[in-house]
């Protein structure tokens, strides 16, 4: 199956899930045109639409979003460009303290058709950056029942958390009753 994103870390978060279910992914790095949408389903539906047309075979692309409580659930779909424009010191800045959740929506296109999968994880907004798995939010971002960022996390201890984890055990579940 292929996971077609451009996002190498989500490829490796994404393989190192799957493999201990015996699935194996491929990476396709594919550029593709993204609508902005307000919710992360909304997003990821539309670019698995597009894609299926051009993709003979099955496959698999998410979209996540940061959604900080403070402002009013700012950036959420919009979280990559945010991170891209404003990087983490100033989400700090702006949000240091808040409450905050990220969401993936995973659509997954299987036999013709395209199913959705969505996980959540909450947290907290630290006020500094740590770790080194530097990965988009992650060295700001402490999941509840942690005292450590996403970032000070091995890609095994965070993918019994996460949410693209969450997503991707409800997809495993779907694939075995297939």
């Amino acid at each position: 199956m292929l996971f077609i994103t451009s996002n190498r870390h989500k490829y490796e978060e994404a393989a190192e899930f799957l493999g201990k279910y015996n699935i194996d992914i491929k990476w396709k790095n594919m550029k593709y045109e993204e609508i902005q949408g307000d919710t992360n389903k909304e997003i990821s539906m539309d670019s698995c639409r597009k894609l299926m047309y051009k993709i003979k075979e099955d496959f698999f692309i998410d979209d996540t979003g940061l959604y900080i409580d403070d402002l009013n659930g700012f950036p959420g779909p919009y979280a990559s460009y945010v991170n891209k424009t404003l990087g983490n010191k100033n989400i700090i800045r702006l949000a240091a303290g808040s409450r905050a959740h990220f969401e993936t929506v995973i659509s997954l296109f299987y036999s013709g058709k395209i199913y959705q999968f969505s996980g959540i994880l909450n947290g907290t907004i630290s006020d500094h950056e740590s770790g080194s798995m530097n990965f988009g939010y992650d060295p700001v971002f402490i999941p509840d029942g942690y005292d450590k960022s996403l970032a000070e996390l091995s890609i095994s201890e965070k993918n019994r958390i996460s949410h693209r984890s969450k997503a991707l055990e409800i997809m495993v579940e779907f694939l075995k009753k297939q």
